[in-house]
């Protein structure tokens, strides 16, 4: 009896150390101030546990097709370049400022299988900066930028560049790409804005 009341006197005093921390501000949560220890090993492993049992139940589709990856490029330049980069293209401002940084997805694609890749894309990653794109994508689109994704870890700067040319997209300095096709060609769906949804 005298080890569990000592018990629980020792986890009463912890839970006001840590309430006490808490409302004193104690910890810092600017973007600045990295994670580092027993917080960053807990944050990540964390993440990889959840996403990894999540992402058991994701039926993953034949993702070769090569007009799969198009419509992928679109909303990955549009969308994910911002955060994460591209090949010959480094994160914006923004993606620098996040804390996490962001990581490479090329990089990501050789750690994550497709089905865990779909998952954090449909749904997020809390206090990452990651948003869900399943609120607002088909399924079709998100594993479209899966293909697009997986696709990175062969691509080059000059191979990225020229996808994004020859898709009609704003160019990596912010100009306009040369659509493809003739002048006044209508764009094909694959073209598409792809917050046209």
């Amino acid at each position: 009896m005298k080890t569990l009341l000592t018990a629980a006197a020792l986890l009463a005093l912890l839970a006001a150390i840590a309430l006490g921390a808490l409302y004193g501000g104690a910890y810092d949560v600017a973007a600045t101030s990295p994670e580092t220890g027993v917080v960053a090993w807990a944050l990540e492993t964390a993440q990889e546990r959840s996403v990894a049992r999540r992402a058991r139940a994701v039926e993953v589709p034949p993702l070769d097709r090569p007009e799969l990856r198009a419509v992928g490029l679109i909303h990955y330049h549009e969308m994910c370049v911002t955060c994460h980069g591209a090949p010959g293209v480094p994160a914006s401002e923004i993606g620098a400022g996040l804390n996490p940084f962001p990581p490479e997805l090329a990089e990501e694609a050789e750690e994550y299988g497709p089905a865990e890749l779909f998952w954090m894309v449909k749904n997020g990653i809390k206090m990452t900066g990651m948003p869900a794109f399943g609120p607002t994508h088909t399924d079709e689109e998100l594993w479209a930028i899966v293909a697009f994704v997986e696709s990175l870890p062969e691509m080059s700067g000059a191979d990225y560049a020229a996808a994004v040319r020859a898709a009609g997209l704003a160019g990596l300095a912010g100009e306009a790409a040369e659509p493809p096709g003739a002048p006044g060609e209508e764009h094909s769906d694959t073209h598409r804005d792809p917050h046209d949804h």
